[in-house]
Order: C-alpha cells, then sequence, then structure tokens
C-alpha cells in the first residue's frame, strides 16, 4: 500500500525529486543518481514484502527513498562510503519521513549480507578505472579497488540462496554470478533484473 500521506508529485520526475538536494548535488544528479523511473521500476521488481533490499552504493539515497515510498512492506538500506552523500541521503530521509529506509555510512566489504535478500546496483565501481566519472576526491580510487570490490560482490551474490532477485543498472554481466538469470532487459538494455535460479 502507497505511504498516502506523503506527497506523490516529489517522485513525478527527477527535477521534483532533486530539488531535496543543495545544488551541487544536483548537478550531479543526471550521470550519478538513479533517475526516478529506473527506481521505481527497479523497486517493484525487487520488493517483496518482509523482505530487505540492499543499494550497494547508494550515494544521496535516490533510489531507496523512491522504491521505500511506493514499496512500504519491504525494508530498503544503502550504504554509501561518502560521509557527505550519506548525510544528504540522511537529510532526505527524515524530510520525506520513511520508517522503511536506512542508510549506512561505510565500506562494502565491512557489511554483513546476511542482513539482505535482495540487491540494487549502479555501477558504484565504475569510477575506479574513469578518472572522468568521479563524483569527487574524498575517497581513494584505482584500478585495484575496482577489481576488488567487483570480486567481492560476485562472491557474496554467489552465496546468496536461490530467489535472491538482484537489479544492476549501467553494470557489467561479469559482475554477476553465471547463476543467476536475466529476466528483464530493458531501457536499451542498460537496466537489468536477475533471479538466482
Amino acid at each position: 500500500m502507497l505511504n498516502e500521506l506523503l506527497n506523490p508529485a516529489l517522485f513525478r520526475h527527477d527535477t521534483a525529486f532533486d530539488d531535496l538536494y543543495p545544488e551541487h548535488i544536483q548537478e550531479l544528479s543526471q550521470m550519478h543518481w538513479t533517475p526516478v523511473d529506473i527506481a521505481k521500476k527497479a523497486g517493484d521488481f525487487l520488493s517483496i514484502p518482509n523482505t530487505s533490499v540492499l543499494d550497494i552504493g547508494s550515494g544521496v539515497g535516490k533510489f531507496c527513498i523512491t522504491a521505500g515510498f511506493f514499496h512500504p512492506e519491504t525494508f530498503f538500506c544503502g550504504i554509501e562510503q561518502r560521509e557527505e552523500l550519506y548525510t544528504f541521503a540522511e537529510i532526505a530521509k527524515a524530510e520525506i519521513e520513511l520508517p522503511n529506509v536506512n542508510f549506512i555510512h561505510g565500506n562494502l566489504t565491512e557489511l554483513d549480507f546476511k542482513n539482505y535478500d535482495h540487491f540494487y546496483f549502479y555501477n558504484p565501481f565504475y569510477e575506479n578505472i574513469e578518472p572522468d566519472s568521479r563524483i569527487d576526491y574524498t575517497v581513494r580510487t584505482s584500478f585495484e579497488l575496482y577489481e576488488l570490490y567487483s570480486r567481492f560482490v560476485f562472491q557474496m551474490l554467489e552465496e546468496k540462496p536461490p530467489e535472491t532477485r538482484l537489479v544492476t543498472f549501467h553494470a557489467p554481466d561479469t559482475q554477476v554470478p553465471p547463476g543467476y538469470q536475466l529476466v528483464n532487459n530493458s531501457y536499451s538494455r542498460v537496466l537489468k533484473m536477475w533471479i538466482k535460479k
């Protein structure tokens, strides 16, 4: 059931949603934050009542907040290593007051993935191999980190049980273990939905 007390106009298009953030964060939206339409579609696929969805590299929280608004029966959590982005996600969440959304400031390699059932990621490691895509210079980037994070997520996904759901957006298929079956491929083949068999 939709959160009837909240204003759905916020989720009609990206410009309205991005007004939650200061101007320098809004300017990063087109390249770095999940579009509202993508978040809705991904949320529809990942949302199963009484389960938890993790956004790996959640930025300012746009996916979790949007999906959490439309699916209050599912818990959404985002992990973000940049403290500033985590802080803006927390501010936006507090303004909208979604009890089923949470954010963690930290590195994904320190997280216990057993607490999460399904996963979303919008190519969170790409800036390690493409300097022009960097958000800022507050975290270290390198090709070695790209490989480390990609292998870590691959192994984590491989260990999850059958029926685990995954949505990738602008992410290489090599980060997805072969046990996952592609069940939907849309938005010019950059939004992919997977289920582990």
